[in-house]
């Protein structure tokens, strides 16, 4: 990709970009972004290399991408010992992973910048009253008032100062020595706990005999030390202000994240959030849901790939358990057929929302699972690799999804609700996903449904 002029590099502003908030005052969003224009990027160019780099290994079926966590980050839930959560979760889910697949995994956390959230409806209506809908903690407060509900350009540096210290902390975490012994021990502990950990016991103690023959021989394929950090560039205002130009060879980086993604509701061809993507040398990708076509897809490559570089381009997608066999082949089959070398990545949450009879927004642990079976099926039959999954999760005890080993119910949900919107698994139910994930990788391999 050739390095873009300023002109060339603006053209998004003159296009229409769905989902921007309704910022009340300009002048004020000038003021903050002109403050974010003039601070210091938060990751590198060689990071974000480093990552496309790990991401055409995927593409050609070397790697398997592990992308999660949370559904939309929390100012006032910020905390070293929640992060360390996550990114040791991610861990766990990492090494089962990638003994399953023989091949290394890339753990990229869905972090350090997931503030912002599209929503299906600009506004919710609560006892006969009608306000703007809650937007992400970047753009207005979960309250139920009209000052909460306020779109406010000033939240953007909080975003800023919030995902700097996230990535100062993933960035502490993954420069300290992870044994995966240990990692391995905390699984065992899972299994050993678990309803359904007789399941998984056989698969446990084939990671615990690869490691110590790995030991014996002095290594092995899991990266302890690299965590990557991901959000969807929803908010083009400040990712805009953040975009830097490498001195070293004039290509543009967004200094918000190293991977940043299209949401299914932005993906337009002609619109401003594929137009601004185009300008950035970051990897990047797209969500694809269920009413996408081939030719939408091929138009994506094409506006955001022109050159068919390997790891620059991830179709994360999202069909929903019911229908992701019979939609994806053909996506898959046009995509492979135009030699694009994309990374196929499956999101098994977003198209398995459903509300509970209490009015929690939840999903259904084996929905999850099957989707990502489907997912698993096509590419087999096609020949194609799969390239990795994108979930949200916790790694606190919470009860937003029902299923999974424990067996969470209905009746669970109210006890520990804590998203802001959508359900995530807890740190019980990924390992759940985790190890039945595994078994996709053995030839023949079946769900179980329970």
């Amino acid at each position: 990709m050739l390095p873009l002029t300023g002109e060339a590099a603006a053209h998004w502003r003159t296009l229409v970009a769905h989902q921007r908030p309704e910022w009340p005052s300009l002048a004020e969003l000038g003021e903050v972004t002109d403050h974010l224009a003039a601070s210091l990027p938060l990751v590198t160019p060689q990071e974000c290399d480093t990552l496309t780099a790990r991401l055409a290994q995927a593409a050609e079926g070397e790697a398997f991408l592990l992308q999660g966590g949370d559904c939309a980050e929390r100012f006032d839930r910020l905390s070293t010992r929640a992060i360390h959560g996550k990114l040791r979760l991610l861990q766990q889910m990492a090494l089962i992973l990638t003994h399953a697949s023989a091949a290394p995994v890339v753990t990229v956390g869905r972090m350090a910048g997931q503030y912002a959230k599209p929503r299906s409806r600009p506004t919710e209506t609560v006892d006969g009253r009608t306000l703007p809908v809650y937007r992400g903690d970047a753009v207005n407060g979960t309250g139920f008032s009209q000052a909460e509900r306020r779109p406010d350009p000033v939240r953007l540096l909080r975003m800023y100062d919030a995902s700097r210290h996230t990535l100062d902390v993933m960035r502490a975490f993954a420069r300290g020595s992870t044994d995966p012994r240990q990692l391995h021990e905390e699984n065992q502990d899972f299994v050993a706990r678990s309803p359904a950990g007789e399941r998984y016991g056989e698969l446990a103690s084939r990671i615990g005999r690869a490691l110590s023959s790995q030991e014996a021989r002095g290594g092995g394929p899991l990266r302890t030390t690299e965590v990557f950090a991901s959000h969807e560039g929803l908010l083009l205002d400040y990712e805009a202000a953040l975009t830097r130009e490498d001195p070293r060879s004039g290509r543009r980086y967004a200094g918000s994240g190293h991977m940043l993604w299209i949401g299914d509701r932005t993906r337009q061809p002609d619109g401003a959030h594929v137009a601004y993507f185009a300008t950035i040398d970051n990897p990047i990708a797209v969500k694809l849901g269920p009413a996408t076509t081939p030719a939408q897809a091929l138009a994506l490559i094409d506006r955001l790939d022109p050159d068919r570089r390997p790891g620059r381009l991830t179709f994360i997608v999202r069909m929903g358990a019911h229908r992701v066999r019979y939609l994806l082949p053909e996506l898959v089959e046009k995509v492979t057929a135009s030699g694009a070398p994309v990374v196929w990545v499956c999101d098994p949450m977003h198209g398995n929302t459903f509300e509970a009879p209490s009015g929690h927004k939840t999903r259904r642990f084996d929905d999850i699972l099957a989707e990502v079976a489907g997912f698993f099926e096509v590419h087999k039959a096609l020949g194609t690799h799969p390239g990795g999954l994108h979930v949200e999760l916790t790694g606190e005890d919470v009860t937003e999804c029902v299923g999974g080993g424990a067996d969470l119910g209905f009746d669970d949900l109210p006890r520990r609700y804590e998203s802001a919107c959508d359900p995530r698994l807890n740190e019980g139910q990924a390992l759940d996903l985790a190890f039945q994930v595994a078994e996709m990788f053995t030839p023949g391999a079946t769900v179980t449904r329970r």
